[in-house]
């Protein structure tokens, strides 16, 4: 890790963060729907399906790019395409119990411990 990577990272991070802010105010409706996190976290695991897969035909010294574009923009965008990501990394491997445990851990998990935050301030 390099100073220099950090500054990829938080330059793309920056701009994705700006482009999830202005998906939200595009996307906010009336209705209560979170129209916009689900658009974003579809359109985010579209952009890193591209990425990764445009990345991983390339032969090496795309890094940068990768920190970039992968960790950097689509990172600051949504973490749900970096989930995506590594959940279709275990479909790959066909490691179905890993796959369950990714699966369930991260969405379970994290509801449960936004819940148990929530309430602990909230009391």
């Amino acid at each position: 890790m390099s100073g220099q990577a950090i500054l990829w990272v938080a330059a793309g991070g920056a701009l994705g963060a700006v482009a999830r802010y202005l998906a939200g105010f595009l996307l906010k409706t009336a209705s209560g729907f979170p129209w916009a996190t689900m658009s974003v976290n579809i359109v985010g695991s579209l952009l890193m399906g591209l990425v990764i897969g445009w990345l991983s035909r390339q032969s090496a010294g795309y890094e940068t790019l990768r920190l970039f574009l992968a960790v950097g923009i689509l990172g600051g965008f949504t973490t749900f395409s970096a989930f995506s990501m590594d959940l279709f990394t275990l479909m790959e491997k066909r490691d179905i119990a890993a796959m369950a445990l990714y699966l369930g851990g991260s969405l379970l998990g994290g509801l449960a411990a936004f819940i148990i935050g929530f309430m602990a301030l909230r009391a």
